[in-house]
């Protein structure tokens, strides 16, 4: 898929395939609303704001608050591509988000996730 077609994603219809994987490995929504807010610092009022609106990917991140510094600490391979070595930085931030929710559904502590 083309970079600019992942872009226009809507986040809303993406946010319920996030709490599927999450509770399907018996992980709660409250540890995903975490993460989601740890790495682009929505409140969890403005989490649920923007699950409720049309956002894009593009806008969802556009309209972060602040990208969690120490987010340049997610390391490894989502879809065959290293989270590290991405060049666009709106997708490597859609791709830390993967990377984090693929933590989370194979049971990695929260702490380490969030890199504490």
């Amino acid at each position: 898929m083309r970079q600019d077609r992942v872009f226009k994603i809507k986040f809303s219809s993406l946010y319920p395939l996030y709490v599927k994987k999450a509770e399907s490995k018996n992980r709660s929504k409250e540890e995903l609303d975490r993460i989601i807010c740890w790495l682009t610092g929505y409140s969890q009022e403005g989490l649920r704001h923007q699950i409720g609106s049309e956002s894009d990917l593009e806008t969802f991140f556009a309209q972060a608050p602040a990208i969690n510094p120490n987010a340049s600490l997610i390391k490894g391979v989502v879809c065959g591509i290293r989270v590290e070595e991405i060049e666009n930085p709106l997708m490597q931030k859609i791709r830390y988000l993967d990377k984090l929710i693929d933590e989370l559904a194979k049971g990695k502590a929260l702490d380490k996730i969030l890199r504490r």
